[in-house]
């Protein structure tokens, strides 16, 4: 996707936090920690239902059949008595999910809570051994057990630390198994099958408890630390940082999560209240994408004024940063031509030319379009031979930027293209003159030395604050009112499983599988 821009011209500072403000992902829909009375998010993080869909039937369900997998069946013993055997002791023992099969789920916002997780229409199969006891007989056998009809159903409660971290709590769980259905072998398994009821029914209440205290587990101890991989403040550079805490619960609807951001840049060595608030986005209805943000201008403006407060946005041109080959140099002597009493009046001197924007550059957004006018003041100065400085001419400066923004599967890059500059004389201690010269000078100052380092680091890629191993692809920008509106499809990125060893494979196939968009997958 290639955005055009029209941002301020210096420049350098605000192309280097550009990526940054695009916000990751995400993509933890997460509640928020409490934003000051009556402020706006500066980002807000729309998840569609398309998103939460791909969250559960793509990925979700990959991740709770390793889980299920995993369950630690205990063994189970119990006494019979039947009419003309007599009584005696069972044992089934060695219990191993040996598949699954997760089919049905859906994802489903639930107003003021959070998020509701149901699985439909699932089995699961256990294989074990069984061994029974009369007197001083003892046989045994292998069973097998099949589970069907199993419906879990989940709330999962989205909250934040006080610093707008996100939590996630499993709030109650639920499983129901429709069918238990369990095969016997061995010489007395006509026997067990006298009593199945009493079996199944012990199946039953054991798999019911474990499935649901498996995923209480694995949302504390897997899905917990991995919401804390979002960032809530991060290190632009040695100047900024952009504080990404969370400022409210997520607001659900029936196809969306929306999560509001502060998203505000910060001066990192001393941080202070932000004069002005975020304005409010009425966002547009779009549910092509799984995944939205709208990102104020607040965001750039916040930027604007930490790197202006800090002097970053000034520069400073002397005559050693002149080409040799160029015709203009920052002497006296070349300026005697068409300002002689500077010539006459500091003969054989160097010149220094310093610039800066008069107030932090505010960028506003309307439909398709960014504008931005900084106005810029440039001083000129003698370079006296006490190493002294004395301010010979004031300049008032104006320019616009254009540019172009792309966005890759986890990074941003950019390209500034230089418009020219337009220089006025405010004020001058050597009389008029005609300021061509030193408009020629400053614009090529810009456009070679200036453009060419930002462009250079816009190249290079910035990379997004998302999730870890999320990334993004088929991005689309829009340009409303106040924001940015940036839509992208999201792709979590497995780590893939090692190689089974002989000797592992010879141990068994087990294994569970979910069926999804017309194909399965088996995990091992």
């Amino acid at each position: 996707a290639v955005l055009p821009i029209h941002p301020d011209s210096r420049m350098g500072a605000l192309a280097r936090v550009l990526p940054s403000l695009l916000l990751g992902l995400l993509l933890a829909s997460s509640p928020g920690a409490p934003g000051a009375p009556g402020a706006n998010p500066g980002l807000v993080a729309r998840i569609t239902d398309q998103g939460l869909q791909y969250a559960v039937a793509k990925e979700g369900l990959v991740a709770l059949q390793s889980e299920l997998h995993k369950i630690m069946l205990p063994d189970f013993t119990g006494d019979f008595k039947i009419k003309h055997v007599g009584r005696g002791h069972y044992e089934f023992h060695s219990l191993h999910i040996h598949s699954c099969e997760l089919l049905s789920s859906a994802l489903t916002p639930v107003p003021d809570q959070g998020l509701s997780l149901s699985i439909s229409d699932s089995s699961i199969r256990v294989q074990g051994d069984w061994k029974v006891r009369k007197s001083f007989v003892r046989l045994h056998g292998s069973f097998d057990v099949h589970i069907k009809g199993m419906t879990i159903s989940v709330n999962l409660v989205l909250g934040s630390e006080p610093l707008g971290r996100p939590t996630v709590t499993a709030s109650s769980c639920s499983t129901h198994i429709r069918d238990v259905e369990v095969d016997m072998s061995g010489d007395l398994g006509w026997l067990l099958n006298l009593f199945h009821n009493q079996i199944e029914s012990r199946f039953r209440e054991i798999l019911e408890s474990k499935v649901c205290e498996i995923i209480q587990k694995s949302v504390t101890s897997d899905l917990q630390p991995y919401l804390q991989t979002l960032p809530v403040t991060t290190e632009i550079d040695s100047v900024a940082g952009i504080d990404y805490s969370l400022m409210e619960a997520p607001r659900a609807a029936a196809q969306m999560l929306d999560v509001m951001l502060k998203a505000e840049i910060f001066n990192r060595e001393h941080r202070t209240p932000v004069a002005f608030l975020a304005p409010v986005m009425s966002l547009p209805e779009e549910h092509t994408r799984m995944v939205y943000f709208a990102i104020s201008d607040y965001v750039f403006n916040t930027a604007s004024l930490v790197y202006h407060e800090a002097g970053y946005l000034n520069f400073s041109i002397t005559d050693d940063v002149v080409p040799p080959t160029s015709n203009i140099r920052l002497t006296t002597k070349s300026f005697r031509a068409f300002v002689p009493r500077l010539a006459k009046r500091y003969p054989n001197m160097n010149l220094e030319l310093q610039g800066r924007v008069v107030s932090a550059p505010v960028l506003n957004f309307s439909p398709g379009n960014l504008s931005l006018a900084p106005q810029m003041e440039v001083e000129g100065f003698v370079l006296l031979p006490n190493s002294a400085r004395e301010l010979i001419f004031q300049l008032g400066v104006t320019t616009n930027l254009s540019a172009t923004l792309t966005f890759n599967t986890s990074k941003i890059t950019g390209f500034l293209k230089p418009e020219k500059i337009q220089v006025e004389l405010k004020e001058s201690k050597v009389g008029l003159f005609n300021v061509e010269l030193l408009e020629a000078l400053l614009n090529y100052y810009i456009l070679n030395t200036l453009y060419s380092e930002v462009n250079a680091k816009l190249a290079s890629g910035f990379p997004l604050p998302l999730l870890k191993r999320i990334q993004l692809y088929d991005p689309v920008v829009q340009i409303h009112k106040d924001f940015l509106f940036l839509g992208a499809n999201i792709q979590y990125l497995r780590v893939r499983a090692r190689r089974q060893t002989g000797s592992e494979a010879a141990a068994g196939s087990a294994g569970c599988c979910s069926r999804s968009a017309g194909h399965s997958r088996r995990f091992w």
